[in-house]
């Protein structure tokens, strides 16, 4: 497994809630919004301000078949991107609470 990957896994196993996303993506932003107006606690990670942040978005692309940002995970669940994400917004709450992020 290469070093980006491994990176990558850690982070989603280690997390409650994990978005990988960049700086300037406004979908990012919405998705962090809605977090933390769920009072999430979450990592982000922001892939164009980390010099391996290219490697991640690839291993990401392999783990998910999701290649573009945000690509979220809650409870070590891949949820997808922000529209999967703002399409959870009943559920949303109880997701965070099982993940322990709330």
């Amino acid at each position: 497994m290469s070093a980006a990957k491994t990176k990558a896994q850690t982070l989603i196993n280690e997390n409650g809630v994990v978005v990988f996303s960049k700086s300037y993506c406004p979908y990012c932003t919405a998705t962090k919004k809605l977090l933390t107006e769920n009072g999430a606690k979450y990592t982000a990670l922001e892939l164009d301000q980390i010099d391996d942040g290219s490697a991640i978005q690839d291993a990401l692309e392999e783990i998910t078949k999701q290649r573009s940002v945000p690509n979220i995970f809650i409870n070590q669940k891949h949820i997808g991107g922000n529209s999967d994400l703002q399409g959870k917004k009943k559920e949303l709450p109880a997701l965070l609470k099982a993940a322990g992020a709330v």
